[in-house]
C-alpha cells in the first residue's frame, strides 16, 4: 500500500550512464536527508554546488543540490534533487544513501501521482506528462505539451461550467411544477444544449487527432509470398528494414516497425506469405500473420498488378477480420508499364505503385493519412488517450438523450448530471482508485 506521508527517492534520469543523473526526493525527510547528505539543507530554489557523502562521510561525488519547499515543488511537498554525474554505479549510491536515511523506493507515476493528489495538477495533465515522455514525433510532442499545460483541462472545464450551469437551471424548474410557465423553453434550453453540443464536438475532433498522434495506426502488409511486400516495407520506412530476395517464403516471423508520415505515427507489420506449405517454420509465420491481423486497423494487400486478385487472395479475405480497413496495393507496375494511380472500386482502395522504384508510394501514404482522418498541423491538438474519447463519446450520449427528451425536465436532468460525470471522469473530479492505480502504474519510476 502506497502511503501518503511516506518519503519517497527515485533515480529520475534514464537508465544507463549520461553526463548528468538526478535523484529525486519528494516527503517530510527531504530536510533531514539533504542535511546528512550534503552537511546542510540549502536556501530553498537555490542551486548550490556541494559535496554528497555516504554513511560514513566519504565523498560519493561532487554536484548541485536543489531543495523546493512544499507547496511550491512538483509534487506539493519537500522535494529534494541531487544532480551528479550520470554514471551507473554513482546514481545507485546516491539512491541507496537516500533509502538509509528514511525514504523508500517510488513506485512508477509516484512523484506525479502526488502531484494530483495534491491538486498541483488535475488528472489530463498528469497522463499528458507521460506522454510528453514517450512522445515519439514532433507533432506528438507538442500535442502532448497543450495538455500538460493545461489547454485540454481548460477546454473540458469551460464546457463542464456551461454544462453545470444548465442542470442547475433545469433542476431548479422541478420545484415549480404546478405553475404554468414553460419554463424549459423560457430558459432556451434546447438552444443551450445544441450550444454545449456543438462544443464539445469541436473537443472531440481536437481529441481524436491527438489519439492518432500518440497511438499511431496499426498497419499489416498480407500477400502472397514474393509479392513485394518487403520492398513496400522499406520504401514506406525510408530504410532496408525487411530482407528482399527472389526466394518466396525469404519472411518467416512478421517485423515491425514504427514510421511516420507528416507526423502521424504508423506501426507497420511485414508478414510471411500467405500461401499453403508444408515447411512447419513458415506455417508458424503464417498463423502469426492472421494473429497480427486480429489487433490491425489496416490491411494493406499486395497483389502482382500483372495477375490481379485471384482466388488466393479471395481465400485470404475471408479470414480478415470484418471490421478492418482494407486497401489494395497492386505492386510492380514498373513491370506492366501501367501509371500510378488511385481507384477507389465498390467502396475500396486500389493503388498501383511500384514497391521497387517507388513510383506511386505518396499515393498509398496520402490514403493512409485520409483513412486516419489526420490533418497536419492542426491547431489546438489536445494529447488523448482512449479513455478520454470513451468519455467524451458517453457524455455526447447523455447529451442526445437530453436533448431528445428536452420536454420532460425530470429525464434531461438526470442526463444532464451523467453528461457532467462522465466528462468529469477527464480532470479526475470523479476518478476512483483501482483507475488512478492503473494509470500511473504505466509511467516510467521517478516520475
Amino acid at each position: 500500500m502506497l502511503k501518503a506521508g511516506d518519503t519517497i527517492a527515485a533515480i529520475a534520469t534514464a537508465s544507463g550512464a549520461g553526463g548528468i543523473g538526478v535523484v529525486r526526493v519528494s516527503g517530510p525527510l527531504s530536510q533531514h536527508i539533504a542535511a546528512q547528505v550534503v552537511g546542510h539543507c540549502p536556501s530553498p530554489r537555490l542551486a548550490a554546488y556541494l559535496p554528497f557523502y555516504d554513511a560514513k562521510q566519504t565523498l560519493i561525488d561532487r554536484g548541485i543540490a536543489i531543495y523546493y519547499q512544499g507547496p511550491y515543488s512538483y509534487t506539493g511537498e519537500d522535494v529534494l534533487e541531487l544532480q551528479a554525474h550520470g554514471g551507473t554505479a554513482l546514481m545507485q549510491l546516491l539512491l541507496k544513501r537516500c533509502i538509509e536515511l528514511g525514504a523508500r523506493q517510488a513506485e512508477p507515476g509516484e512523484f506525479t501521482r502526488r502531484a494530483y493528489l495534491n491538486d498541483k495538477i488535475d488528472l489530463a495533465q498528469a497522463e499528458a506528462v507521460a506522454d510528453v515522455i514517450n512522445a515519439s514525433t514532433a507533432e506528438a510532442a507538442h500535442s502532448a505539451m497543450r495538455s500538460l499545460s493545461g489547454e485540454f483541462s481548460n477546454t473540458i472545464n469551460q464546457v463542464l461550467t456551461k454544462l453545470i450551469n444548465l442542470r442547475i437551471y433545469v433542476e431548479a424548474c422541478l420545484d415549480f411544477p404546478e405553475e404554468e410557465i414553460d419554463f424549459i423553453t423560457q430558459g432556451k434550453v434546447a438552444e443551450k444544449l445544441s450550444a454545449i453540443k456543438y462544443e464539445l464536438d469541436l473537443v472531440s475532433e481536437k481529441a481524436k487527432q491527438g489519439s492518432l498522434l500518440r497511438e499511431g495506426m496499426q498497419i499489416v502488409l498480407v500477400g502472397q509470398p514474393n509479392v513485394g511486400k518487403s520492398s513496400l516495407m522499406n520504401q514506406l520506412s525510408g530504410e532496408d528494414v525487411s530482407i528482399v530476395t527472389p526466394i518466396a517464403g525469404t519472411t518467416r516471423d512478421p517485423i515491425k516497425n514504427n514510421i511516420q508520415i507528416n507526423g502521424l505515427p504508423l506501426n507497420i507489420i511485414d508478414t510471411a506469405g500467405l500461401r499453403e506449405t508444408n515447411d512447419e517454420v513458415e506455417k508458424i509465420g503464417i498463423a502469426r500473420t492472421y494473429r497480427a491481423l486480429e489487433n490491425a486497423q489496416v490491411a494493406i494487400l499486395l497483389i502482382d498488378a500483372a495477375h490481379g486478385i485471384g482466388d488466393d487472395e479471395k481465400v485470404v479475405l475471408t479470414r480478415l477480420p470484418q471490421e478492418i480497413t482494407k486497401i489494395w496495393v497492386h505492386n510492380k507496375i514498373d513491370t506492366t508499364a501501367e501509371p500510378a494511380k488511385f481507384i477507389e472500386n465498390a467502396g475500396e482502395a486500389h493503388i498501383y505503385l511500384s514497391a521497387k522504384t517507388g513510383e506511386g508510394i505518396e499515393l498509398l501514404k496520402q490514403h493512409l493519412l485520409n483513412i486516419a482522418g489526420y490533418q497536419q498541423n492542426a491547431e489546438g491538438v489536445f494529447m488523448a488517450r482512449a479513455r478520454h474519447l470513451e468519455a467524451l463519446k458517453h457524455v455526447d450520449t447523455h447529451l442526445g438523450l437530453a436533448q431528445k427528451y428536452v420536454q420532460q425536465a425530470e429525464i434531461t436532468a438526470e442526463e444532464l448530471r451523467l453528461a457532467q460525470e462522465a466528462l468529469s471522469t477527464i480532470t479526475g473530479e470523479f476518478t476512483p482508485d483501482d483507475l488512478l492505480g492503473e494509470i500511473f502504474s504505466k509511467f516510467c519510476i521517478g516520475k
